[in-house]
């Protein structure tokens, strides 16, 4: 039923995404093509029509139909143009803030188009996305160090003694290992604070959501595993994980 909306939202944030991070175009030609996003969104929210094929196609299977607010759209625009410029965070709270807009609005669009909108599954669905975006950033440390980005709090390198010529090294010391313990047990608090809004959702959506919960904190565990050498090797999801998160998920159902 709501595959297609679904399709449409993903085509919006895949391209969004892929023009602030993919391809070889400059800073402003990147902006300049999420700014032509912004200008169709505006158009939307005018109630013209937009330009694009892309923008139409959100604009007709998901906004339209389901009377979706433009404001979480807005945010992953705000958020990938952030991505073209902001390439360090201070502290914590700012890249807090870079997920409410890069994680959390997909949370709460599969939220509305689920018909569930109260305060407290918002308020869990933003733990679960922010803490999945902050684990899926300690499990590509090395891949973003790659494309020139530290999602690292640099407050927190300070604290324990890390510097960003250790990252480029790829060497994981028993201080790199104190510094990414303590950033994945925040992570692993906010997602376990979201994750009874897997029980209260009910159908598929509350046994993708169990599993998506399940996913996170698996690999939480394999960073762990690996003593947070994440340079030598990426911690990710296998075959026989899989078959254990769908257990465990219809379990607690």
């Amino acid at each position: 039923r709501l595959r297609r909306p679904v399709h449409a939202i993903y085509a919006f944030a895949r391209t969004a995404d892929d023009i602030a991070d993919e391809g070889e175009f400059n800073n402003e030609e990147r902006l300049q093509q999420l700014n032509a996003l912004k200008h169709d969104l505006d158009l939307i929210g005018n109630g013209k029509l937009p330009q694009s094929e892309l923008m139409q196609r959100l604009n007709r299977e998901a906004i339209i139909p389901f009377k979706m607010p433009l404001a979480p759209f807005y945010d992953l625009l705000s958020a990938f143009a952030q991505d073209v410029t902001v390439k360090r965070y201070q502290n914590f709270a700012d890249l807090v803030d870079y997920c409410r807009r890069s994680a959390n609005p997909i949370g709460r669009m599969m939220l509305h188009l689920y018909g569930e909108t109260d305060s407290r599954s918002i308020a869990q669905s933003d733990g679960i996305c922010t803490a999945l975006q902050l684990i899926n950033f300690w499990q590509d440390v090395a891949l973003d160090w790659r494309k020139g980005r530290v999602y690292i709090p640099q407050d927190d390198l300070a604290r324990f003694g890390v510097s960003e010529e250790q990252i480029a090294e790829g060497r994981a010391d028993f201080a790199f290992q104190r510094l990414m313990n303590h950033e994945c047990d925040r992570a692993f608090h906010m997602l376990k604070a979201g994750s009874p809004l897997g029980r209260t959702l009910k159908g598929r959506i509350g046994l993708e959501l169990r599993m998506i919960i399940l996913g996170g904190l698996f690999i939480i565990q394999k960073l762990d595993a690996c003593r947070y050498d994440v340079f030598n090797q990426r911690p990710q999801l296998g075959r026989k994980d899989w078959w254990v998160i769908v257990k465990r998920a219809v379990q607690k159902k």
